[in-house]
């Protein structure tokens, strides 16, 4: 049985890798299990050898797999709006389906669309549903109507394809869109309420997402306006976390108790086991257990209880497969089996991948059912785990059992923590190094205090559930300040980076020794070594060393309407820009640090800012709380905050010049604007475009041009810098050129342009962004030249490699959309 699931999930998976779904799949499929199933057959009788059947059996299930998950797939592709109605107004009618992430700055919801209009002609293909953002405008602040599940509107809206910048190490949007069936995303422009409520009796998905907002809104209204972890408590009773705020996140994430806030497992269970008992107290009284036995009642209501509050956490994964597993455990006491409990966990897996072919792309996934089965493997028999006696507990006084349960608890934790280890540094890059002691603390205090009196005051009455949840937030308050001391200390948190394959591999087996069941005192020299291949995930990727001297790396980073750049030499790091700020968010802790981070970078030794606009130094601030810098060059006034931020901390800033130039690893930087002599002073209407640090990087063969956004004035000095000399020595180089400005049309002259003769050129843009970068005119340009032109949406993050002539490669740059390319991504148009 476990071989079978095993199968089917793998034929599953296999499809997730693809870059596209392939043709003529459903015959391919019926056509193969045909094969395998006559294969059974010799001559008209069974064949005899039943190790054979068993392999066929596992082949048509990995194909059962894979055609489950191409019709998954196939159906959610066929949804994506039409390329024809990209950015044009249309108007849609229909319902508001999941409960909203609301803001004081708006709202984005998921929106189930009934009908769609382009002016007054119905639109016959739309997709059923779509991802809205609901703004008020910034010329005339007001905030909006507030958003309802179940409310009907009529919203005019502008949408597009499900489209995200894709960079390694970063949140894939496009995977997110395809994950939750969203067709297209687009924001409102206004709105009209058509109904208050619209949800029927047999709307059991919409009526509890109506039930959450209605929980969220009176934890809301009972917790005063101030109140911190207001965010936190909603979280633990509905799995809404958008209100917590980033910095407790931190803390959290550095304390290892993420898991906790959140519908973990554990509350799962600790609700069903009260279902359970309360209903076994019930059916106890007068006959009925002549009706049903006390145990399968109280089962069924056990996984009842457990379905429902699933289901009113958001169907989160470690929920899901709690109640999975509560389900298996009902089912198996109504048939009268007896399953073992590594039988309960696949069937529990087997169901998830069942309905949710995506979900191990959520990190809850596997740490949730990594946990459980790291718990199943090491726990397989309690007893005498640690060298007590056996057999005798009952005779054992209360303090020796109640050491066996303490030192038993503490090899739980210490199983899971080892266990999780290689999982958490590929999701998250870091490993909290207090972790084990801050869930000593936090795991009975949430669990046991905060939780259930989170969950007692949000369902019951407004008077009893106010003096529930306001301890349970004070609580939560209390350990908070402990959290964010133990946070604080300098070794709270290893940084690594994103592992290699060899480095899970590896310390995957060295877990499997170091966890295995037993007496820890024995062989503790094995498991001393299994935790020594641990060690291996700490190791840097050898990408981040493959460079020799006189060699340089360029990421390009897809980061919106901005600009962001990473340069690296053999020893050293250069960061040209810190891309955008959008809303509250900032390209810095959107992309770059997760990219970083991924990396293993957390030093750079010079970040250069072309100029202050906030598309270029918008992620800037948040950069310099987590990454330490040597110092920056770049074109500010004097009066700009980023100043004052790197005085505070103590890294020296310098004026970006014409002239000045340096040498890393025998790889040469050059700046080529602005002027020498040019004072970087508020001087309106002067715009800081043609202010720009234009930046190029050179080895023997290759010129790399970064240039800001810098326009024709600044492009017409850098021409009559570029002397005879200057231009003879480019001409012996490849040179890749940066469009200036996007691609705007007030950029890329044909002087510049004809001065340097770029052999290939790039542009960092939006996609599909307002000012219409990069302008076909520029665009035109670069085609008449025979430039070949790059631009970030079309081909996500772009590596660039520069090598010496003797270790050449044939192909010296990666784009990141191609390379990584699966079934949900799309090339824009």
């Amino acid at each position: 049985m476990r071989i079978n699931i095993a199968a089917f999930i793998a034929g599953g998976s296999l499809l997730l890798f693809l870059p596209a779904v392939p043709e003529y799949w459903p015959w391919i499929c019926i056509t193969t299990i045909f094969i395998l199933l006559s294969s059974v057959y010799i001559n008209g009788s069974l064949i005899q050898c039943s190790y054979l059947s068993s392999v066929l059996l596992s082949a048509c299930c990995f194909i059962l797999g894979f055609a489950w998950n191409a019709h998954y797939a196939q159906s959610r592709l066929a949804n994506i709006l039409s390329i024809e109605y990209e950015g044009k107004d249309l108007v849609l009618e229909g319902r508001v389906n999941a409960l909203p992430q609301s803001s004081p700055g708006g709202a984005k919801f998921s929106f189930q669309v009934d009908r769609a209009f382009l002016g007054k002609e119905f639109i016959e293909s739309f997709p059923p549903q779509v991802y809205l953002s609901w703004q008020p405008a910034w010329r005339n602040p007001q905030d909006i109507p507030q958003v309802i599940p179940g409310q009907r509107w009529e919203f005019k809206v502008k949408v597009k394809r499900p489209y995200g910048s894709l960079n390694p190490h970063t949140f894939d949007f496009e995977r997110w869109s395809f994950h939750q069936d969203f067709g297209a995303s687009g924001s409102v422009r206004s709105g009209k309420l058509l109904l208050e409520k619209d949800i029927g009796l047999t709307e059991f998905a919409l009526a509890m997402e109506y039930q959450r907002w209605k929980l969220r809104q009176k934890i809301q209204r009972l917790l005063s306006k101030d109140a911190r972890y207001g965010g936190v408590i909603a979280a633990l009773v509905m799995g809404d976390q958008n209100a917590i705020d980033q910095e407790d996140w931190r803390v959290f994430n550095a304390t290892g108790i993420g898991h906790l806030i959140s519908i973990s497992g554990l509350h799962v269970t600790m609700l069903a086991g009260f279902g359970a008992m309360l209903a076994r107290f019930l059916w106890r009284r007068n006959t009925l257990p002549l009706w049903i036995p006390v145990n399968k009642f109280a089962a069924a209501v056990g996984f009842l209880t457990a379905f429902v509050y699933a289901w009113l956490a958001g169907f989160q994964i470690p929920a899901q497969r709690t109640m999975y597993m509560v389900g298996v455990v009902a089912f198996a006491l109504w048939s009268g089996r007896n399953p073992r409990s590594f039988d309960i966990w696949w069937w529990a897996l087997f169901v998830v991948l069942l309905i949710d072919p995506m979900a191990p792309y959520t990190p809850g996934f596997w740490l949730s059912y990594g946990a459980v089965a790291a718990i199943l493997y090491a726990m397989q028999s309690s007893d005498g785990l640690l060298g007590l006696p056996t057999g005798r507990e009952l005779e054992l006084a209360w303090r020796y059992r109640l050491t066996q349960a303490l030192r038993e608890a503490c090899r739980v934790q210490a199983v899971v923590t080892i266990a999780l280890l290689p999982l958490t540094l590929y999701w998250f890059y870091q490993v909290s190094i207090v972790s084990p002691l801050a869930n000593a603390v936090a795991i009975p205090v949430v669990s046991y205090i905060v939780t259930p009196l989170a969950i007692a005051g949000a369902l019951l009455p407004d008077f009893i559930g106010k003096w529930l949840l306001i301890p349970a937030h004070t609580t939560m308050d209390c350990l908070a300040i402990m959290l964010t001391w133990m946070a604080s200390w300098r070794w709270a948190i290893a940084w690594s980076s994103q592992p290699a394959w060899w480095a899970i591999a590896l310390s995957t087996i060295g877990i499997v020794i170091t966890i295995r069941p037993g007496c820890i005192r024995e062989n503790w020299v094995s498991r001393a070594g299994g935790l020594a291949l641990c060690t291996t995930l700490f190791v840097q990727p050898m990408i981040n060393f493959n460079l020799a001297k006189g060699e340089f790396r360029a990421s390009v980073l897809d980061i919106g309407q901005g600009t962001a750049v990473l340069i690296e030499t053999k020893t050293k790091r250069l960061l040209y820009d810190t891309g955008p700020i959008q809303g509250k968010d900032n390209a810095g802790q959107r992309i770059i640090l997760p990219y970083l981070r991924g990396r293993g970078i957390d030093h750079i030794d010079r970040m250069v800012i072309s100029h202050s606009d906030s598309d270029h130094i918008g992620g800037a601030a948040t950069l310099l709380k987590d990454i330490h810098f040597d110092s920056m060059m770049g074109s500010l006034p004097s009066t700009n905050p980023l100043l004052a931020n790197l005085e505070d901390r103590k890294i020296p800033a310098i004026p970006c010049r014409f002239g000045q130039r340096w040498s890393w690893d025998g790889v040469e930087f050059h700046i080529w604007h602005p002027h020498e002599h040019t004072v970087f002073e508020d001087q309106h209407p002067r715009k800081p475009n043609e202010v720009s640090c234009v930046l190029e990087v050179r080895n023997s063969r290759t010129s790399f041009w970064l240039t800001g956004d810098v326009e024709k004035q600044g492009e017409a000095k850098i021409t009559e810098r570029l002397t005879q000399a200057a231009l003879n020595d480019l001409k012996d180089r490849t040179l890749i050129f940066m469009a200036p400005h996007h691609g705007s049309k007030t950029s890329s002259s044909q002087e510049l342009l004809s001065a340097l003769g770029p052999d290939q050129a790039f542009a960092q843009n939006g996609y599909r962004n307002r000012y219409g970068h990069p302008h076909p005119t520029v665009t035109a340009r670069y085609q008449g030249m025979d430039i070949p032109f790059y631009q970030t949406p079309s081909t996500g993050a772009q590596v660039w490699e520069f090598l010496s002539k003797s270790r050449l490669k044939q192909d010296e740059v990666v784009f990141w959309r191609q390379h990584s390319k699966r079934l949900w991504h799309r090339q824009p148009q």
